[in-house]
């Protein structure tokens, strides 16, 4: 588990966009621009790193392989998941190399959100031929 530096919050004076936004929307062009670079076909190790690689040169902050504990009923119930990557601990990451997306994969990333008590997340496969396509965001409207 690593942790990062900062961006700062952008003023984008008179005009509100939520910091989750503004992260989300930066992370979709450094996956298309890893993308890009790789094409499909990949292990998800690679785009992780490549994509560890780019928050950093952006100045994001963020923990990779973070562990998310599971509790029930006030019993901690141990490790429940280790999220791909999460930014300034407001955006749940989740990468996947696979040839579809399984409806499983959405109900995963919704459960680790709330586990997280984060609001967004981002599924990414990269293994597709058009990113676009391999792109979903998740909200966790709690």
């Amino acid at each position: 588990m690593e942790e990062h530096s900062k961006i700062p919050i952008i003023d984008l004076s008179r005009g509100y966009q939520r910091r989750e936004d503004i992260l989300t929307e930066k992370v979709i062009g450094i996956a298309m621009k890893i993308h890009s670079f790789f094409g499909p076909g990949l292990l998800e190790s690679c785009y992780e790193g490549a994509l560890c690689y780019e928050l950093l040169q952006e100045g994001i902050s963020f923990e990779r392989q973070k562990e998310i504990f599971c509790v029930y009923r006030g019993v901690d119930l141990g490790i429940a998941y280790r999220a791909d990557i999460i930014l300034e601990n407001r955006v749940v990451i989740e990468l996947k190399s696979c040839e579809r997306n399984h409806p499983v994969f959405c109900r995963q990333l919704l459960s680790y959100l709330k586990l997280a008590n984060i609001s967004v997340g981002l599924l990414i496969n990269f293994n597709v031929p058009r990113l676009v396509d391999g792109i979903q965001r998740i909200v966790n409207n709690y």
